[in-house]
C-alpha cells in the first residue's frame, strides 16, 4: 500500500527531470545556433575585409560567395533549431485572427 501512495510523488520527480533534460537540450541547441551565426558573421566580415583590403572588387560576386553558401547551411541549422514556422507560429496566427476580429467588430458598432 505504502507504495502506491508514493508513485504519485515519483512520477512527479520523473516528469521534472524528463523537462530539465528537454529544456537542457533546448538550450543547448539554442547555444549552437547563437555560436554558428556569430561566427558567420565575424568570419564573413574578415574575408570581404581581406578581400577588398588586397584590391579584391566589393562589388564581385566571389567576394560575397562564402557568405552566400554558409548563410544556405545557416538558414537550414535555424529551422532545424526554430523550426519551419518561426515566423508564422499559432500565437501569430492567434493574434492575426484577434486583430481580424476585433476590426470586424469596430466596422459593426
Amino acid at each position: 500500500m505504502e507504495n502506491y501512495k508514493l508513485e504519485p510523488y515519483e512520477n512527479k520527480d520523473h516528469r521534472k527531470e524528463q523537462a530539465y533534460v528537454r529544456a537542457k537540450k533546448r538550450v543547448k541547441e539554442l547555444k549552437g545556433f547563437y555560436w554558428h551565426a556569430f561566427w558567420y558573421v565575424a568570419v564573413n566580415i574578415f574575408i570581404v575585409f581581406m578581400i577588398v583590403s588586397n584590391g579584391g572588387d566589393l562589388f564581385h560576386f566571389g567576394t560575397y560567395s562564402t557568405a552566400l553558401f554558409w548563410g544556405i547551411g545557416l538558414g537550414f541549422h535555424a529551422l532545424g533549431v526554430f523550426g519551419k514556422n518561426v515566423l508564422f507560429n499559432k500565437s501569430w496566427e492567434e493574434r492575426k485572427i484577434k486583430e481580424y476580429m476585433d476590426n470586424d467588430k469596430e466596422q459593426w458598432k
